[in-house]
């Protein structure tokens, strides 16, 4: 038997463990159930061969990195590892966590798990569980085929993408004992589309300062909410600058780099409907195309906001920065990213192509920090963070085959 016909006859195991997954809501944040899933996922490992381990992340680093109310929910990673004695080793990469949940869901349970013509439902189903479950079951596969694998394969299971990942995959590509020659982290291409690239990110928050004064009164004060309105026009003609920059993906999409303002707004303390606002603030998403560098368009915005900033009469702003991604990107020349088009052409009987994502997730852990061929692929599925979220009983399928085949057939 082969692998993809295991797969075939045992598609309804492969939703069982999605659906035992789903209903462990590792909701991020704060981050629950943390323990309870990644005691599952070590387990599953271990049954399947593989060396497994859960690793608890440091408290003290925990507490450096965490915000005060999320240092109570410990952080926990998984890493499995099947070697073969080979020279060259393959690593597959996938988050547990998942977003909140709001609305209401046509299952009426977010965490359930449901089956409903050709799909499965619920949170965590297409960002990223079902990666999980798909690459569990290829495994699966040629353990029960009696077939390895032409390259060691290692596998992490992270936590914290949701969020920064910095206590996720970031603390396993710096301290875990991992070797990767390759990477795939599970999501970021999907269908016919491989991934070999992403967008890095930069988010501040700017703090506008004004003076309070009574609301009767606003020429004694210094209205936060109106320098801040104006700064915030200010900034369309940086989004005109940016609008200029191009770069081209290996499926020919031309990509520009955006800012997206005011995610998060909010007034400061003391704000009251008959006081002139003394302070108000806004979020900007900058995202960095893969031909761009983090550090100097993180400069080139602050620049910009103190001059703007300065134009603007009595207008003090204060810039703080939230977080930040590194862009990646590898032209799809290495054997690795032609093997992997291989094997979701045989599997999906279509042609295949590379993109680039106008998002970020997982992979510049391991393509810009450790400097290895990297690659997104996964099962995904629809309305990832939205009400409904889904996956393609037949693309969670089709995803294991995938994975199955490359280990098969690529290796040095």
């Amino acid at each position: 038997m082969t692998p993809a016909a295991y797969l075939d006859q045992h598609s309804s195991d492969l939703l069982a463990l999605l659906r035992d997954l789903v209903r462990v809501p590792t909701v991020n944040p704060p981050g629950v159930r943390y323990d309870e899933v990644t005691a599952k996922l070590a387990a599953e490992l271990s049954a399947l061969g593989l060396k497994s381990k859960r690793w608890t992340v440091p408290a003290a680093l925990a507490k450096k990195v965490l915000p005060p109310e999320l240092r109570p929910y410990p952080r926990y990673n998984v890493l499995g590892y099947w070697p073969v004695g080979a020279k060259k080793t393959i690593h597959f990469n996938a988050h547990y966590d998942v977003v909140p949940v709001s609305g209401e869901w046509a299952h009426t349970d977010p965490f359930s798990g449901a089956v409903d013509g050709g799909w499965i439902y619920g949170r965590g189903t297409a960002d990223m569980k079902g990666s999980i479950a798909s690459l569990l079951f290829a495994l699966k596969a040629l353990r029960k085929t009696g077939l390895s694998p032409r390259m060691n394969v290692e596998v992490s299971f992270t936590a914290d993408e949701e969020t920064d990942s910095l206590l996720g995959s970031g603390w396993v590509v710096e301290h875990a004992p991992i070797k990767p020659d390759y990477a795939i982290v599970m999501e970021g291409g999907e269908g016919n589309a491989i991934c070999c690239g992403h967008n890095g990110v930069v988010w501040l928050k700017v703090i506008v300062h004004g003076r309070a004064a009574h609301g009767s009164r606003p020429d004694r004060g210094i209205n936060a909410l109106e320098k801040m309105s104006a700064l915030v026009l200010a900034l369309e003609d940086y989004k005109r600058v940016l609008s200029q920059r191009t770069f081209l993906t290996p499926e020919g999409k031309t990509m520009r780099p955006t800012i997206n303002v005011g995610g998060v707004f909010e007034s400061g303390p003391g704000g009251k409907i008959n006081t002139v606002p003394a302070e108000a603030s806004f979020s900007i998403d900058r995202r960095v195309m893969a031909n761009e560098d983090l550090v100097s368009a993180e400069r080139e915005l602050r620049a910009f906001l103190i001059k703007a900033a300065r134009k603007i009469p009595k207008c003090r702003v204060t810039i703080e920065k939230v977080s930040d991604n590194h862009p990646c990107f590898a032209k799809p020349e290495d054997p690795f990213f032609k093997a992997m088009k291989n094997s979701v052409v045989k599997v999906r009987r279509k042609p295949a192509v590379f993109n680039v994502s106008t998002g970020f997730n997982d992979m510049h852990f391991f393509s810009y920090h450790l400097k290895i061929p990297t690659l997104g692929y996964g099962p995904g599925g629809e309305k990832y963070h939205a009400i409904d979220e889904r996956a393609r009983v037949k693309d969670l399928l089709q995803s294991a085959k995938i994975y199955a085949d490359l280990l098969l057939t690529f290796g040095e």
